[in-house]
């Protein structure tokens, strides 16, 4: 329908990309270093559901503009993993961490870092491919 946009691709994959580093490199680290462990768990529990939100829905537009097939399967498996991880991962972690289970809470927080970073190598493949 929009396929063969690829500078709209480009825009919306370095965009997600641009906020994925941006709070991995410099937001995540200020949270807990700079606020109080009560606070910063608050504002990480309303932080992350956006933050996913906001990818998944950027990454199913960037689709939406691809033709290149390498391309458009990353960025759908990147959407396909961000609400993964908005619609379910994050609910699991929260339910975890509040019921006191520091093993299942550790493991799934690794998890979701791992989605995470592999995200970032697929959006980082994308953008150099477009640009």
């Amino acid at each position: 329908m929009y396929a063969d946009y690829p500078n709209i691709a480009l825009i919306l994959c370095a965009a997600a990309l641009g906020i994925m580093l941006f709070f991995s490199a410099l937001v995540a680290p200020g949270i807990f270093k700079h606020l109080p462990i009560e606070w910063a768990a608050v504002y990480v529990r309303q932080f992350f559901p956006k933050y996913y939100a906001f990818l998944a829905f950027t990454t199913v537009l960037a689709s939406l503009f691809l033709v290149d097939s390498l391309l458009l399967t990353l960025v759908i498996a990147c959407s396909g993993l961000f609400f993964y991880s908005w619609l379910i991962l994050t609910p699991q972690v929260n339910r975890a961490k509040d019921a006191g289970r520091h093993k299942a809470f550790h493991y799934l927080h690794l998890l979701s870092v791992a989605i995470n970073f592999l995200n970032m190598i697929a959006l980082i493949i994308v953008v150099w491919r477009l640009a």
